[in-house]
C-alpha cells in the first residue's frame, strides 16, 4: 500500500520495486488489515474504519446489544489489585472468562485506529495475569466495550492527496 502526494514520487517508488520484487498493480486498495479505506476527493483525506473488526469482535463477546456508554472509564468502576481472586478456589471460575481474549481484540483495534482507548486498556491489562469477575465487568461494561458499541464508526483521518 502506497499513499502520497506526489503522483511522481509514488511511480518511481513502484517503478524500483517492481524492479527488486515481483508485484502486481491491483488499484486503490478499499480495505487492508481488516481496516477500510475510504477516499475524499474534495477534502484530500483518507479515512481508515475499523467498524466492520469491532462489530465483529462485539459478536463474538455476546455485546452486539450493549447499552451504549458515553465514557471510557467511568469513576464508578475502577479494578484494583484486591478484586482479583486470592484461593485457586476463587480463581477456578474465572478462568472460563476469555479476559486476555477481548483485551487483545481491543488492542488491535487501539493501535490501528483507535487511540482513544490506550488508557482503559492500560487499566484492564494490568490485571491479565490474575483477573476477578470486577475486572470481567470492567472490559465488557465499562468504558472499553459498551464505549466501542457507542462510537463505532469513529475512524482516524489522515489528510493527503488521494
Amino acid at each position: 500500500l502506497i499513499v502520497g502526494s506526489n503522483q511522481l514520487e509514488i511511480g518511481k517508488l513502484k517503478r524500483s520495486l517492481h524492479d527488486k520484487f515481483a508485484m502486481k498493480e491491483l488499484g486503490q486498495a478499499w480495505h487492508i488489515l481488516g481496516m477500510r479505506i475510504e477516499r475524499n476527493q474534495t477534502t484530500k483525506t483518507l479515512q481508515l474504519s475499523q467498524s466492520d473488526y469491532i462489530r465483529k469482535v462485539l459478536r463474538r463477546f455476546n455485546m452486539e446489544n450493549a447499552k451504549p456508554a458515553p465514557t471510557l472509564l467511568p469513576t464508578s468502576i475502577q479494578p484494583s489489585d484486591k478484586d482479583s481472586p486470592s484461593t485457586d478456589n476463587d480463581k477456578e471460575p474465572n478462568r472460563k472468562i476469555p479476559y486476555a481474549s477481548a483485551i487483545r481484540s481491543i488492542m488491535y483495534a487501539m493501535v490501528e485506529t483507535r487511540p482513544d482507548l490506550a488508557y482503559p486498556v492500560g487499566v484492564v491489562n494490568r490485571y491479565m495475569s490474575n483477573p476477578g469477575r470486577k475486572h470481567w465487568e470492567a472490559v465488557k461494561s465499562i468504558g472499553t466495550y459498551k464505549y466501542i458499541h457507542t462510537t463505532i464508526l469513529k475512524s482516524i483521518r489522515i489528510n493527503t492527496s488521494c
